[in-house]
């Protein structure tokens, strides 16, 4: 996947001397494998709710950011990360009441069927775990991903991670399919592709002596462009799966803790209760937690015949920074926000739009919108170029997004749960001039 909206240093020249000075200096410590978002990388100093500045005083509205879920420095989150990190962090080999309690909260928001909750500290950890029980529970070894998928960056799932690029290698106990496209196949054939397309792979995996032990999926196909309708189509696939002896594993660090609005996680809009569930960013408000729910089942015999130990998963300090973002998220509404300043933006997004041939189509749930740039609607060839000029003609008017799918021509808008809507309007009028000063072909 192209990043667009990637930094090219070939136009350092057009930086003031101290950022051209700071990139030199980070490209000589960090190395060449790291980028910088933007045309003009941005030198980002303070934060609040949906605001960033940088250092010269500009102000930014954060559309794009869901690890700071509930806003950049959300005073409650920050005083109860402050608080228990004044009085206790260790490990979990000790009692503590906080990842108790915090297990006990986060399961209840989910069906009954998903009994335990194991902590991680990232989401790439929190899918190599459930892959490993994955593994140990079916005694296989193939997995089935989405062509552009992201499911993080350990050895491990790196290879379940498409989207990485060519150096992350896929060996033959992993397949693709094509994510679902809202703008080939029609809403009410999208279950049926899908599952057909899973059918196919699983047969290939097959032929070469390898049986699937999982489907891994973003509930959203964030990665893969953002395709979280029509509701129910993923339900066909995650049936062929368990027909097919494997397991279904639902990746919500995307559309989890109320994301899309109309279900505080992704998979409850397909009807669904997966065998697992991983979470990452948005669990801690930017502070590190993440973890893996599952069927008890599943990870009896893994547990008792090996053991799982994790230094600063469901520490003391990231046990209170979840119980803050849940707080955060029941106390003002932000589930219900959501839905409503989600759906003012998407229908903001289809007026603004509507009679341009270079848009393809609007789409999303809740607040995870995208927008898909085309040369023409007749053929809805990807436009990336279209992309990028969106993407940092909005971060020079003070608008941050980002864009993805395989042609790296849609754009991602994806704000804190906390946008309201003078500040949704404030986007709706930036991306509507972005749009206006499109150079004419």
């Amino acid at each position: 996947m192209t990043m667009v909206n990637a930094y090219d240093a070939a136009r350092a020249s057009d930086l003031d001397p101290e950022d051209r000075a700071l990139i030199a200096r980070r490209a000589k410590v960090l190395g060449p494998a790291y980028r910088l978002f933007y045309d003009k990388p941005l030198h980002i100093v303070r934060s609040e709710g949906v605001w960033l500045w940088d250092k010269g005083g500009k102000k930014y509205l954060d559309a794009y950011n869901n690890v700071a879920s509930v806003g950049h420095c959300h005073p409650h989150v920050v005083g109860a990360i402050v608080g228990q990190l004044g009085v206790l962090n260790t490990h979990t080999r000790y009692l503590h009441e906080g990842v108790v309690r915090y297990a006990e909260r986060l399961l209840a928001t989910m069906p009954d069927a998903l009994g335990h909750v194991m902590f991680t500290c990232t989401g790439s950890e929190a899918n190599d775990l459930a892959l490993r029980i994955a593994r140990s529970y079916t005694q296989r070894q193939g997995v089935i991903v989405t062509r552009l998928a992201y499911h993080g960056l350990t050895e491990a799932v790196s290879e379940l991670s498409p989207s990485l690029g060519d150096l992350a290698s896929r060996g033959p106990r992993v397949r693709l399919i094509d994510a679902p496209n809202a703008l080939s196949v029609r809403p009410q054939e999208q279950g049926a592709r899908f599952a057909t397309d899973l059918a196919r792979a699983i047969a290939q995996i097959r032929s070469d002596g390898i049986e699937p032990a999982a489907f891994i999926v973003d509930t959203v196909f964030s990665s893969d462009g953002l395709y979280p309708d029509p509701a129910g189509f993923l339900k066909p696939a995650v049936d062929l799966i368990r027909a097919e002896g494997g397991i279904f594993i639902a990746d919500e660090v995307q559309p989890g803790f109320g994301r899309t609005g109309d279900a505080f996680w992704g998979f409850q809009r397909h009807g669904l209760v997966p065998d697992m569930v991983t979470m990452g960013k948005p669990m801690g408000n930017g502070f590190p937690v993440s973890g893996v729910a599952m069927r008890p089942e599943l990870v009896k015999e893994f547990g008792e015949r090996g053991r799982y130990f994790n230094t600063f998963g469901g520490n003391p300090v990231a046990s209170a920074a979840g119980m803050a973002v849940l707080d955060v998220i029941e106390d003002e509404g932000l589930h219900a926000n959501s839905a409503q300043i989600g759906g003012f933006l998407k229908d903001g997004l289809k007026e603004i739009t509507a009679r341009r041939g270079d848009i393809g189509d609007v789409r999303g749930a809740g607040l995870f919108l995208a927008v898909e740039c085309v040369t023409d609607r007749n053929t809805n060839t990807p436009d990336a170029a279209l992309a990028g000029f969106v993407v940092n003609h909005l971060r020079q008017n003070g608008v941050l997004i980002s864009a993805t799918g395989p042609g790296a021509n849609i754009l991602k808008i994806r704000p804190p749960l906390v946008l309201k809507q003078p500040e949704a309007q404030l986007f709706l009028d930036a991306i509507s001039s972005a749009f206006d000063a499109v150079p004419s072909h």
